[in-house]
């Protein structure tokens, strides 16, 4: 990181998390789920043939202009690191796992 982590507030996170669910319903893709925390944010999306690199690219573009447009980040701040983590998920119960981890055991961590 070349700049101090812009931490994400509770009324920031609901954004990103608002941001995320009307881009899947958008692009029609299925948003599995959507988990936004302090510090990082976990979605498990179907996004079709888009590239998860492309469609995390997207979610964090969007979440950007609407956290600067709502007051909750400075113009010249940089919200997101370069890149992040994407994983293909592709069995059903792989899906299911990540669903699980990003919804409830993310509660009690990081953030």
């Amino acid at each position: 990181m070349n700049a101090p982590p812009v931490p994400l507030s509770q009324g920031a996170r609901g954004v990103v998390q608002e941001v995320v669910e009307r881009h899947c319903a958008l692009r029609g893709w299925k948003l599995w789920a959507v988990n936004a925390r302090s510090n990082h944010v976990h979605v498990v999306v179907d996004c079709g043939e888009v590239a998860p690199e492309d469609a995390m690219s997207q979610f964090k573009a969007w979440s950007t202009r609407e956290l600067r447009s709502a007051g909750y980040v400075e113009a010249a701040a940089r919200v997101w690191t370069e890149h992040g983590s994407t994983r293909y998920l592709w069995q059903q119960e792989s899906i299911a796992f990540a669903v699980r981890y990003v919804l409830e055991r993310q509660e009690g961590s990081r953030g």
